[in-house]
């Protein structure tokens, strides 16, 4: 059990009993290893069952926009800066959540390990510090933990909490010693049709299932563009020119917004690496205007800015 647990359960619990929250929002162990699921926790009763680990990927963000209750809520690094989003955009006041602070060491991914059992089902996987020690039927592995993090994390640079209520742990090392554009600037250095030919070979195998759109925790337009049909912007089949379009369209509306989190990735079922598109724009924000999304709570994103005086050098 993580040290973070009991201080879950306990911080839900007075939060609950004393009435300053409606709900905390957490993790509760899923049905299959390496995969913890978001619970909603109403009753003091219930609070048994918040767990921590490296299995909490999900960003919890995703269930703050729009709300009318009081809550709480467990937040690593990349979801605090959505939380921070969240608040810029008025999708929830700062009086309605309760922030738990989570400093990470980075989320295990789960496909990599199942991609090195070689098909052996790991029926236990359990965290000890730097190691996993995954077992199964006559089987049994103890893993570098770093290793098999997601590939987010592993050049993550916000690893703790930019905000929150209270704290669950201390702070952890900040990673300084990563190249957070490494594959976005080797596909800048390919030629036009080598680029091109790298996009659509990438998102080659998108079914539209739009589980990206569904658990990125920026997608909360009450109708998405996708599903607009007056006028209809993109069609729904799988013609790869629909399919680019939504990617591309969808990559455009997160720019200057995306954390990182990596939610898009985790839930796409076809393992595509739907951050290429996303992390060539978060570079060229970052490049442009100094800025990383959901960093800080004070002043407006760049894309969300408009002055008279204006630049319009890219107007020919």
């Amino acid at each position: 059990m993580h040290a973070y647990t009991e201080k879950i359960r306990e911080a839900a619990q007075r939060l609950l009993t004393e009435k300053k929250v409606d709900a905390v929002i957490g993790f509760r162990h899923g049905t299959v290893p390496m995969m913890s699921e978001p619970v909603c926790v109403r009753h003091a009763d219930q609070v048994h069952q918040l767990v921590w680990n490296g299995f909490c990927g999900i960003n919890l963000a995703n269930y703050l926009a729009k709300r009318k209750d009081r809550v709480a809520v467990t937040a690593k690094g990349c979801d605090s800066r959505n939380i921070v989003i969240h608040l810029q955009e008025n999708q929830i006041r700062r009086d309605q959540v309760y922030i738990l602070g989570a400093p990470c060491h980075g989320m295990v991914d789960r496909r990599k390990v199942w991609e090195f059992l070689k098909g052996r089902e790991p029926l236990q996987v359990m965290e000890n510090g730097s190691s996993l020690k995954v077992s199964g039927k006559g089987f049994e592995e103890v893993l570098e933990r770093q290793a098999f993090l997601q590939d987010n994390c592993r050049i993550c640079t916000h690893r703790n909490p930019v905000i929150y209520d209270e704290l669950l742990g201390d702070p952890v090392p900040e990673q300084t010693d990563v190249d957070r554009y490494e594959d976005v600037r080797r596909v800048e250095a390919m030629d036009s049709e080598g680029r091109w030919r790298y996009f659509n070979d990438l998102i080659a195998s998108c079914i539209r299932c739009y589980a990206c759109r569904n658990a990125c925790p920026l997608c909360y337009c009450p109708t998405c563009f996708v599903d607009e049909s007056r006028p209809q912007w993109v069609g729904k089949t799988l013609d790869p020119t629909d399919t680019r379009t939504f990617h591309l369209l969808r990559a455009f509306h997160v720019a200057g917004r995306c954390t990182d989190c990596g939610s898009c990735e985790r839930a796409c079922p076809m393992s595509i690496p739907v951050r290429q598109f996303t992390k060539k724009l978060e570079k060229d924000v970052k490049e442009l205007y100094g800025y990383e999304a959901g960093v800080v709570v004070e002043g407006r994103p760049p894309l969300d800015t408009y002055r008279p005086d204006d630049p319009q050098d890219f107007i020919k």
